[in-house]
């Protein structure tokens, strides 16, 4: 089994000094975040998503399935995490680490459990047929806050997704090609963005969008999931030092600080990558290279 890397005592000590002091390594202050990056590939559904050097990959993939038995008006969204030794030397390949097991419920609580993803709109034929939607995280690198990175591209690449359009006709289904019918958006009912905040010494200080180093020294954490709307999807503490409610109270508000700024350049991004489609699909380049 690899053996987790171990913070020399010198980096240890330094790291700690200068948490108490107000400073982190890389100049951030302490409830600042590493600037997201969000790249979309060429297909819908494809998202690049880096906070520093930490680097994870979402692909959405649908396909058409039967409901569950229980839920015959509801469609399926399931979300599957890959973790292996490529994101990081101490992880194991083909055996499944309590570190995934933990991201996995943390991701899956934030997007599916909070109905992110309107289900009933993924509903063909009742209790017959329905879209299967699958989310496929896989961690590139790690260096810290790998839950609030998979959460942002999860959510991401549901927003940039684009199922085929399908025709019912008695209990017929058809599904149309992209080159007949415009692929249809998924309905996200909103974006729960995770913040993770990392607790040093009696849990006095904390910050946010740790680094591998300042997470490896952290005596605990706590991850506050929120949508634009002040909505609270998911508050989640497992052990560590203990917490006083005027701290969690001041955390969340920073929370909601990230979730704001996230959304706001979500958007963004989103509106830039569908302005560069359709300037392509309308024949924008090959008009520039007239000209």
């Amino acid at each position: 089994m690899p053996k987790k890397l171990e913070t020399s005592t010198n980096n240890r000590d330094f790291i700690l000094e200068a948490l108490s002091n107000g400073v982190r390594l890389d100049g951030r202050e302490m409830h600042a975040f590493r600037q997201p990056v969000i790249k979309f590939g060429d297909k819908f559904g494809e998202v690049d998503v880096s906070l520093g050097e930490t680097r994870v990959l979402c692909h959405i993939t649908a396909q058409i399935a039967k409901p569950y038995p229980d839920k015959p008006f509801d469609g399926i969204f399931t979300i599957h995490t890959e973790l292996t030794p490529m994101a990081h030397p101490s992880l194991e390949a083909g055996r499944l680490s309590d570190q995934e097991v933990l991201i996995s419920r943390l991701i899956e609580t934030s997007v599916r459990r909070s109905r992110a993803l309107d289900t009933e709109s993924l509903c063909i034929l009742s209790g017959q047929k329905c879209w299967s939607v699958r989310a496929t995280v896989h961690f590139v690198n790690h260096d810290g806050n790998m839950v609030d990175a998979a959460c942002l591209a999860v959510v991401a690449a549901l927003c940039h997704y684009r199922r085929p359009d399908v025709t019912v006709t008695g209990e017929e289904v058809v599904v149309h090609s992209p080159e007949e019918r415009v692929p249809v958006p998924l309905s996200v009912l909103h974006m729960p963005i995770c913040t993770t905040f990392f607790f040093f010494h009696d849990g006095s200080i904390s910050v946010t969008d740790a680094t591998a180093e300042e997470e490896e020294l952290s005596t605990g954490t706590m991850t506050i999931t929120l949508n634009k709307n002040r909505e609270i999807c998911q508050f989640f503490k497992a052990g560590g030092v203990p917490i006083d409610q005027t701290k969690i109270i001041s955390c969340a508000h920073a929370a909601f600080k990230n979730t704001q700024e996230i959304c706001e350049q979500l958007k963004q991004v989103l509106a830039q990558d569908l302005q560069k489609r359709e300037t392509q699909y309308l024949g924008g380049s090959a008009e520039n290279a007239r000209s």
